[in-house]
């Protein structure tokens, strides 16, 4: 904050401006860890603009300073409830990372089956058929394929 207490130096305006524009950049990449450092760097961003929005001064304990001096409480509550959300989500992200990582081998996000085959049908004009499921285990192409990860234990079996 600036020394006066009027509000934000525009150091602090341009570091929000730069993690959320790059929180935003790293959520339009395809790789679960980059979409992982977007999330965290976007929080981040998100937690210091609503700092930002708060009255500057002394620490809000009654007491310690009179009434018009005190800091804005509710930004400080607020950001640190963005916290433990932000830290949820992250967990969650590096779970689901770590799982695709371990089924296939890689974290890149893949083109879902079904959207492939809306594309094609929009380029003819098509309309699709619905999903009536049924297909069984072995016949549904939208199951995860547990062979790389087989594939992995087996030669950490061999290996032994």
């Amino acid at each position: 904050m600036s020394a006066g207490g009027a509000g934000p130096t525009l150091v602090l305006v341009i570091a929000v401006g730069v993690l959320v524009a790059t929180g935003v950049i790293l959520l339009l990449e395809r790789s679960l860890s980059r979409i992982l450092l977007g999330v965290i760097l976007l929080g981040n961003g998100v937690n210091l603009l609503i700092l930002l929005g708060g009255r500057s001064g002394a620490a809000p304990v009654v007491g310690t300073a009179p009434t018009g001096e005190l800091s804005d409480a509710l930004p400080q509550a607020m950001v640190l409830t963005a916290v433990v959300i932000t830290f949820g989500l992250t967990a969650f992200l590096l779970a689901v990372a770590y799982r695709s990582w371990y089924l296939s081998g890689d974290d890149e996000v893949q083109d879902d089956l079904e959207d492939r085959q809306i594309v094609r049908l929009a380029e003819r004009n098509e309309v699709s058929t619905a999903d009536l499921g049924g297909e069984g285990p072995d016949n549904d192409p939208e199951q995860v394929d547990p062979g790389p990860a087989l594939r992995r234990l087996r030669r950490r079996r061999d290996q032994r």
